[in-house]
């Protein structure tokens, strides 16, 4: 259980923060770039819900768990340590990925298959899950970028790449089973 009872500590004062496993690195070291946009994006996901309802505000509330326990997982460097550590971190696992594809095949079966792209807007669920979906894949990025430089759980990727997915989905669901999806018309303004 985490307890909270002192928010600021003033450690970070000089630019630097503690990860998980009690390393100080700078705030803007690519791991805490990752975990971080991880947080903004569970921000941009409770934007989204106040539009949301039923089986959608059910499974962006199971979204927004997950990406605490994505930021969890970012935050512990050091994955080979883990069977040795007193207290294991927190790590993605394939099941959670799964989960995203059963729904986004869900999701998907409703929908008739893309003729050109789609401009993000639509209703307000749909232009607020394009902008999840949009940060979903800088966070991606990020994590993708970190990966090159230390060991990063490969279900943490793979979740991200899937959850971008599952936002661009559920926005075509929200506009009305994409019937009032925007279209990109290539040139229109030429």
């Amino acid at each position: 259980m985490v307890v909270l009872n002192k928010i600021y500590t003033r450690t970070g004062d000089k630019g630097d923060t503690a990860l998980g496993n009690g390393v100080r690195v700078a705030k803007h070291d690519v791991r805490v770039e990752a975990y971080g946009t991880s947080d903004e994006l569970n921000c941009f996901v409770g934007v989204a819900r106040l539009h949301a309802t039923g089986e959608t505000d059910i499974a962006l509330s199971r979204i927004q768990n997950d990406l605490f326990d994505l930021g969890a997982d970012l935050c512990r460097p050091d994955m080979d340590k883990d069977a040795d550590s007193e207290y294991p971190p927190l790590r993605m696992i394939a099941s959670q990925v799964d989960r995203l594809e059963t729904e986004i095949d869900v999701m998907n079966a409703v929908l008739e298959p893309l003729r050109s792209f789609i401009l993000p807007g639509g209703s307000a669920l749909a232009a607020h899950l394009h902008v999840c979906r949009t940060v979903a894949r800088r966070a991606e990025r990020l994590a993708t970028d970190l990966a090159t430089r230390e060991t990063v759980n490969d279900s943490a990727v793979r979740y991200l790449n899937r959850l971008s997915d599952w936002f661009f989905v559920a926005a075509r669901v929200a506009n009305n089973s994409g019937k009032d999806d925007v279209l990109w018309v290539p040139g229109a303004n030429r």
